[in-house]
């Protein structure tokens, strides 16, 4: 194997007439200690690269050179002859100069703030930072040419000789070398796509335009392909912060980067007829989501010609080794840079040892023919065209040759091939199928999908052990209609359940979709403040297999839905629903009673109801893919969300028992907090007017589980709580490690600290009360004295999966049974 590869290379090499210079090791200093954020840069030349916090480097040139040169404060530099193209594991000792031996603000790299002319280098490029690129225009469009590519890497012989590979060998023909890292790869998926892009900065508005896509294996998945643009986001280095990964990085060119990096003046030249200045930078502590590089900088217009980020290795981010950002920049008009390319390699892995297998995503983006000032009006951006044109998605190869704006590699032409070859693989199907069901829950067969599997067993104490099982239809990603049911049981009320739904998508330009079904089960109502009748909706909370003392409020529902919606603009969507529901207790330890006649002698058990409801939603900021009836969201938790509900409830139409108007508002709201991390609050409120009984209450969602649940109150029983008017605000701050990283050992953990807050108001009309019959609720208590709070600290990413929460009760510890601590807990994957 190893042969076969490096007789390819010197093919290749051969063929395209130049050598390589590639290098790697370990800087030291004389007692064996490694040195992070050595310089390594190959003699009479500006290509580099610095050393990782352990002291490690490895730098890659397509030129040929014959010494490399490592520098850095405090240190003696020393030059390396090269005695071969190809060095690994170079140990570098370093020696201390003299000057420098007792200072040991030196010796760890600290540069100062002050008389430091790289600092003030960088202050001329905050004041110039908005005059830079596109910004600088009324309008302005270019052509956008994307390739995103996912590469195996750390391929060996142990690898290769790997059983779940059997019957694929053939694809370990296709590995290489990264440039950055030095490891072996191998490609595995490779998407193009190629844009034009529109932009207004008077009006604030900027439009894409798909022209062509194309893409190995996968040419209907466009979630696969919207996840991957969506984690490499664009960014703008002149930002303060950039995110990646939901995570916000510090940028070298943040004005708070002096109290974030050190900066040191390197080197001056001309590049493309300008004076250009490089600073190098490195972070002054470690565990922060702080970069280390270099940039040129113009020495006249203080905007940046290039420059390279690259993510320190103990940064607190899981999932991902290695980050590396390389953009370039061009000049217009002697004054205007403008972005020419972007590169954006992330490595992802279990752990960050040197050793460990990952996968490689990169994407790399080029931008040409930039135009400006020609103006498009208001109504360009507002047009809503066909979100899927079948032509983008299969453009001819006279397109791609025309339209790329860089042209594909050998490796990169030999995914496509490769990738068509190995979907006929049993083997390469298996693992696939595997994959599949991890990340959809659902086991796939021809126009069938078995699932979701995860909610296979549950238990409450009305059912005990209950068994689910369900599907739904499936002929493509972009079905324009789709049915889905399940059928459960419970062993111990020895009940069948089941659930049955579907939508039609009948345009897809405006997204009108008629949906509706029916549901007969088991359901926790009050799990939520703000709910709807979705007809195959059932919460954690009424089948979660812990949960903390007994549970046996639950509701038998048997409920038939029927809506219409629409989209008449972006993420803004109407829905039109009627339903009609029948609801009684499922247990004889709670009673959804209520009287009947005004002399309150009369009581029945059964509630049945028929509701109209318009609703209200806006989503700015969600992305979605997918064009058929289901769509999936790929970026979840990163956009607001606000969402108003007005509902009818009509007595008498199809033996509907009450008349009644219901009101009901939601915003929830993501704050990236710079630094600090990422805080998300929730507001509701609503109210009911007219009379209802307890069944038709909006109860305050307690959490009787072990699970933390966002939304709900862990320290409230259900039904503690019912209201028919309320107002809720719920806020949580996850500090992504900010504090946990300043202190020693701890440090080392990637713990993260999480502080949350939660208050209700409400209130019940004494009318309501009078109507209540309720045996196990004979008195409803409502939040109306004082808001009703509590507070939580948690602990998160704990082995990279779990979070921990502990919660402390506020007020109303005279409440029956009321619970003044708790603990719960939930796991997940997040970078």
């Amino acid at each position: 194997m190893k042969f076969n590869f490096l007789l390819l290379t010197l093919l290749f090499l051969g063929s395209i007439g130049y050598a390589q210079t590639k290098i790697g090791g370990y800087v030291k200093d004389t007692n064996g200690d490694p040195i992070p954020f050595v310089n390594v840069v190959f003699s009479n030349s500006s290509e580099g690269t610095i050393t990782n916090d352990d002291g490690s480097y490895y730098i890659q040139s397509d030129k040929s050179y014959k010494s490399v040169v490592f520098s850095f404060i405090g240190f003696k530099s020393k030059t390396i002859d090269l005695e071969s193209s190809t060095t690994y594991k170079m140990e570098i000792i370093l020696e201390e100069e003299e000057s420098a031996l007792s200072e040991v603000v030196i010796y760890q790299g600290k540069t100062s703030k002050k008389n430091n002319p790289a600092i003030d280098i960088l202050k001329k490029i905050w004041e110039n930072r908005r005059e830079n690129g596109v910004k600088k225009f009324d309008q302005y469009q270019f052509k956008k040419y994307e390739k995103q590519e996912f590469d195996l890497n750390t391929i060996d012989s142990s690898l290769v000789n790997s059983r779940i590979f059997n019957g694929m060998e053939f694809i370990f023909d296709q590995t290489d070398t990264n440039t950055v890292t030095g490891k072996t790869y191998l490609p595995i998926f490779i998407n193009e796509a190629v844009y034009k892009v529109y932009g207004d900065n008077n009006l604030n508005e900027e439009k894409e335009v798909l022209l062509g896509n194309k893409n190995s294996g996968f040419s209907d998945n466009q979630t696969l392909i919207a996840f991957i643009k969506d984690l490499y986001a664009d960014y703008n280095v002149y930002d303060n912060y950039l995110k990646f990964f939901d995570k916000s990085f510090v940028s070298p060119l943040s004005t708070t980067g002096v109290d974030n990096y050190n900066y040191v003046l390197a080197d001056s030249t001309f590049i493309d007829n300008k004076w250009c200045y490089k600073i190098v930078y490195y972070p002054r502590r470690k565990n922060e989501l702080t970069f280390k590089g270099d940039f040129w900088v113009n020495d006249t217009t203080w905007a940046i010609k290039n420059i390279k980020l690259q993510v320190t290795k103990s940064a607190n981010i899981n999932w991902v080794k290695e980050i590396y950002i390389e953009q370039d920049f061009k000049v217009l008009n002697d004054s205007v840079f403008l972005i020419t390319r972007d590169h954006f390699m992330s490595d992802f892995a279990f752990n960050k040892k040197q050793e460990s297998r990952g996968v490689y995503g990169k994407r790399t983006t080029l931008y040409d023919d930039y135009k400006f000032d020609i103006e498009k009006g208001s109504a360009f951006y507002k047009e809503r065209a066909d979100p899927y044109q079948e032509y983008v998605y299969d453009r001819d190869s006279t397109f791609w040759d025309n339209n790329r704006l860089e042209g594909l590699n050998k490796d990169e032409k030999q995914v496509y091939t490769m990738l068509d070859t190995l979907k006929t693989v049993k083997a390469f199907k298996r693992l696939y199928n595997i994959g599949s069901v991890l990340a959809s829950g659902y086991i796939e067969f021809d126009n069938f999908d078995f699932g979701p599997i995860f909610s296979t067993f549950g238990y409450n104490d009305v059912e005990g052990i209950r068994v689910r099982m369900g599907g739904r239809t499936y002929f493509s990603r972009n079905d324009p209609w789709r049915i889905e049911g399940y059928t459960a049981y419970g062993f111990k009320d020895d009940k069948f359940k089941y659930g049955i739904a579907g939508k039609w998508l009948l345009d897809r330009r405006s997204r009108l979709i008629v949906s509706g079904g029916n549901r007969r089960d088991i359901e926790q109502l009050g799990a939520s403040l703000t709910n709807t009748n979705d007809v195959l909706g059932r919460s954690l909370a009424s089948s979660s297999l812990i949960t903390v003392g007994s549970n046996t409020s639950l509701t038998d529902i048997n409920l038939s839905t029927v809506s219409f919606e629409l989209e008449p603009l972006k993420n803004f969507n109407i829905r039109i629903g009627g339903s009609h529901r029948t609801l009684k207790s499922a247990s004889d330890q709670f009673s959804l009673a209520y009287f009947t006649d005004e002399a309150r002698t009369q009581t029945t058990n059964e509630i049945t109801q028929t509701e109209i409801s318009t609703i209200l939603s806006y989503s700015p900021g969600r992305k979605t893919s997918g064009y058929g009836v289901d769509r999936t969201i790929i970026n979840d938790g990163d956009f607001a969300r606000l969402f108003f509900n007005y509902s009818l409830g009509v007595k008498d139409l199809i033996d509907s028992d009450f008349d009644y108007k219901r009101v009901q508002f939601f915003y929830r709201q993501p704050w990236q907090v710079g630094g600090f991390g990422k805080l998300t609050s929730t507001f509701e409120a609503g109210k009911t007017f007219g009379e209802v009984p307890l069944g038709l209450l909006n109860v305050v969602p307690g959490n009787q589980t072990l699970f933390s649940i966002f939304g709900t109150f862990p320290l409230l029983d259900f039904y503690e709580f019912v209201t028919d008017s309320y107002t809720s605000l719920h806020i949580e701050h996850n500090f992504n490690g900010r504090f946990f990283s300043r202190i020693p050992i701890v440090r080392d953990w990637n713990l993260r600290e999480i502080v949350s807050i939660r208050g209700v108001i409400g209130d019940i009309s004494e009318e309501n009360q009078l109507l209540n019959a309720s045996t196990s609720n004979p008195v409803l208590f409502a939040p109306s004295e004082q808001v009703y709070w509590s507070y939580s600290v948690g602990v998160g990413n704990i082995f990279k999966v779990f979070r921990i929460d502990a919660h402390f009760r506020g007020n109303y510890f005279d409440n029956p049974g009321a619970r003044s601590f708790g603990v719960t807990g939930s796991f997940g994957f997040y970078f």
